[in-house]
């Protein structure tokens, strides 16, 4: 088992240490089954988060990856932006309660 960094909420800390094994675990804390458009949301988050320092916003990720919003919320159900940042590994995106 490997120990990972976490804040108050369940939010990775550490950019490092997450792997897609780690994903694929955290999605399925949260009920949701990695797709390849799963992946395809997820491989962008963690490839924008360095160059930006923060997580995407669902209007990025929906630009710039070109995915629906409608279709974020049918991949990550509810909360769609909290759900995609905490699978990917990162910190919970800014504006999100």
């Amino acid at each position: 088992m490997t120990t990972v960094h976490v804040d108050g909420e369940g939010f990775m800390t550490e950019y490092d240490e997450w792997t897609d094994e780690l994903a694929v675990e955290l999605a399925a804390r949260i009920g949701i089954e990695l797709t390849d458009e799963h992946w395809k949301v997820i491989r962008f988050l963690r490839a924008d988060f360095p160059a930006h320092g923060e997580t995407a916003t669902l209007r990025r990720v929906s630009t710039l990856a070109g995915i629906p919003v409608k279709q974020l919320f049918v991949l990550f159900p509810g909360k769609p932006a909290k759900k995609m940042a905490y699978v990917a590994g990162l910190p919970k995106p800014r504006g999100c309660v």
